[in-house]
């Protein structure tokens, strides 16, 4: 099993490619270059779409998207989610294709909701400077070109159904009614 590369610094063309989803690409390239330390919470849609995840979910997602494929676009980890690049439209698309698959429904309750972010939406992109103190937004897989790949929502619908399967316990028993009362009938007289 293949893990994910452990990419805490943005690289020159990923700076460029992250300054160009900002309404204004040269302010935030000089932003950058005056505080690299700095979050910046850019708008999502036009450049990328992001889908937001649980942290220990989000992982199993990234995890698997590095075994099974190609890989995964930047990743990011802020206030315990896990935050997958996407291509733009993914957050559009994703939530039928969720749907399709009864993600939430009675049979899956076990499994967290995604968060699908795209034309409208911001999300705060960790520093370019990598930082592991706790809390703090950081990057799982920085971006390193000017168009790096971002997986669509085919991908990830799958990536997210195979971390479902592998996280959730299947049982071809109903789950226990925690209101029924329950008698030892094995010391029958």
């Amino acid at each position: 099993m293949t893990s994910a590369p452990h990419v805490t610094r943005v690289s020159p063309d990923g700076i460029t490619w992250l300054a160009s989803a900002g309404t204004y690409p040269r302010s935030t390239l000089a932003l950058w270059r005056e505080r690299p330390d700095a979050p910046l919470v850019l708008p999502c849609g036009t450049v990328f779409d992001v889908v937001s995840a649980p942290a220990v979910f989000g992982r199993r997602m990234l995890d698997g998207l590095w075994a099974e494929g190609a890989g995964s676009g930047p990743v990011a980890v802020f206030r315990g989610r896990t935050l997958l690049f996407a291509a733009p439209g993914t957050a559009q698309r994703l939530p039928s294709l969720l749907a399709w698959e009864e993600w939430g429904s009675h049979r899956a309750r076990a499994v967290p909701p995604l968060l699908c972010h795209g034309p409208g939406d911001a999300v705060t992109v960790p520093p370019l400077t990598g930082d592991d103190a706790p809390g703090v937004a950081r990057w799982l897989v920085a971006p390193d070109t000017r168009h790096p790949w971002l997986p669509g929502p085919e991908v990830l619908l799958w990536a997210a159904v195979r971390a479902a399967r592998d996280a959730v316990r299947i049982s071809i028993f109903p789950p226990a009614d925690q209101d029924a009362k329950v008698y030892d009938v094995s010391r029958r007289r």
